[in-house]
């Protein structure tokens, strides 16, 4: 997955895959007790807010497709929560296209 891919120097994968599996615990965590929130754009990408420093350069596609992957309960519930506060849906195809926010779901982007 391309969260693996960016490491830091002399980082092995090893310790990136726990660096990552750290991060997404966190972000789990974060999310059940309702410290981090889900922001959806207007064409169903999504962003982690509140989701500080401890992301350890983790993409919030990256998090969300792997959370999802691992039937996180705590993220199906921010989902749920998210969509009905804005009246949209997520949608796999903006995720996996790359639309993504650099201010917690302020703006949002196209994938580069």
């Amino acid at each position: 997955m391309a969260c693996m891919s960016m490491r830091k120097p002399n980082q092995t994968v090893a310790q990136r895959q726990a660096a990552v599996k750290a991060s997404l615990k966190t972000l789990e965590q974060k999310l059940q007790a309702g410290r981090v929130t889900v922001a959806i754009s207007p064409t169903g990408a999504v962003a982690f807010v509140g989701w500080g420093q401890e992301r350890d350069d983790v993409t919030d596609a990256c998090a969300y497709l792997t959370l999802q992957a691992e039937g996180s309960w705590a993220l199906k519930q921010a989902i749920a929560r998210a969509e009905a506060m804005s009246g949209r849906k997520v949608s796999g195809a903006a995720v996996a296209g790359g639309t993504h926010s650099h201010d917690g779901g302020r703006t949002w982007h196209p994938g580069h």
